[in-house]
């Protein structure tokens, strides 16, 4: 019912101002009016997506060229003061950067309406003037898609954010659900705030990883009170199935990290080549979505097959780690994918250097780096530990 709602609100904001135009006809007093409100709120929209854009490479993605070059200018205290809080980022940095944006864009815009803009309105009043009253409505609808467009915008950037925020647990759910919202994120929002990173993410479909519970009898306990064992399987596999590896994964694993010395860059080599030779599966993701494991998943049919989804490319790299002697998690919980929230699967490796262990998403690899990076945080959430070797 949400869903259906979703797809009515962008709707009525489309076509409000497109009948309004009917109604009232084309002149070039209104039209003027309505011309620099809808300049007005594209310049504001630009604005918002550049902000969005430049916050994000300068504070949290800041791994090569001018944005780690700025990165390093910003004072200590400043770099203290926001860390890796990206609510802080949104809240403080995006403001500011708009601010600063917006005005460079509007002393431009003034430029744009008198040269060019208001000429033009002014020639299509005079071609149309002498015409009937139906014409007259029909320009007045057609002057109004330039709005229609930007309220579809602005909403569909409402929704984006919120559900980046999580606002309520079933919200991403039901904007999954909605066809003109997901188009939107895809082909607009998304590319214009995320860049590389959009482009390339994986299109992840919700609940494409599953986990089920089995009881079997304990043969072992049969006298005890419960007399039952729990399995818990994982797309259809047991978490050992699904990492075992061969001697084919372990000899590739071990001749590709040699050059390496330290387990990171080992680690680190791994993923970078994971990232560049495992495709996304999205029919495999579909099926299961419909409770459909007939595709074996697992660390041999990915490195077989060179394809995969998000539990496939993390039971790969776990082998791949194995026989390279670095200790290694398989991680549960969700990712954000553009979109909505969905259920993720990924990594952590045990740096005994740094004696800590990181966060590794080779599923993201290609939109990004995702090897210990502080974007991590920001676009995956409620990881739990499903096993560690």
């Amino acid at each position: 019912m949400r869903a259906n709602l979703i797809n009515i609100i962008f709707i009525l904001c489309f076509f409000y101002p497109i009948v309004k135009g009917f109604i009232f006809k084309f002149s070039t007093q209104n039209i003027k009016k309505d011309v620099e409100e809808v300049i007005y709120n594209i310049t504001f929209l630009i604005s918002f997506f550049l902000s969005m854009f430049f916050a994000k490479k300068i504070f949290i993605e800041h791994d090569s060229g001018i944005y780690k070059l700025i990165y390093s200018k910003i004072p200590d205290t400043v770099i203290k003061l926001f860390g890796t809080n990206f609510i802080l980022i949104y809240a403080v940095m995006i403001p500011v950067f708009l601010a600063i944006i917006f005005k460079i864009l509007t002393f431009f815009e003034s430029f744009l309406l008198k040269i060019i803009v208001y000429p033009i309105l002014k020639s299509i009043e005079d071609t149309i003037k002498r015409k009937r009253s139906f014409t007259k409505r029909v320009f007045g609808s057609i002057s109004q898609i330039p709005r229609a467009v930007c309220y579809v915008l602005l909403v569909a950037f409402v929704l984006n954010i919120l559900s980046l925020f999580n606002i309520e647990n079933n919200f991403g759910v039901y904007l999954e659900k909605s066809i003109i919202y997901r188009s939107i994120c895809q082909n607009v929002i998304i590319p214009m705030t995320n860049s590389k990173l959009a482009r390339q993410l994986p299109n992840i479909l919700d609940n494409s990883f599953k986990v089920q519970q089995k009881e079997l009898p304990n043969q072992a306990d049969a006298n005890s009170s419960s007399g039952k064992r729990v399995i818990i399987y994982y797309n259809g596999m047991t978490l050992d199935e699904a990492v075992k590896s061969n001697a084919e994964i372990d000899s590739f694993a071990v001749k590709l990290a040699s050059g390496e010395n330290s387990k990171v860059n080992k680690a680190q080599i791994l993923y970078n080549w994971i990232g560049k030779n495992i495709s996304y599966d999205e029919d495999k993701a579909k099926q299961i979505l419909n409770d459909d494991f007939e595709q074996k998943s697992g660390a041999v049919p990915t490195f077989k097959t060179r394809k995969g989804i998000c539990f496939d490319y993390a039971c790969l790299y776990t082998a791949m780690c194995k026989a390279n002697g670095i200790k290694v998690r398989i991680v549960t919980g969700q990712g954000f994918n553009g979109v909505s929230w969905v259920s993720h699967a990924w990594n952590q490796i045990y740096i005994p250097e740094e004696k800590k262990w990181i966060n590794v998403d080779t599923t993201f690899s290609k939109g990004g780096n995702y090897f210990n990076s502080l974007r991590f945080d920001m676009d995956h959430r409620e990881a739990s530990i499903a096993g560690e070797w």
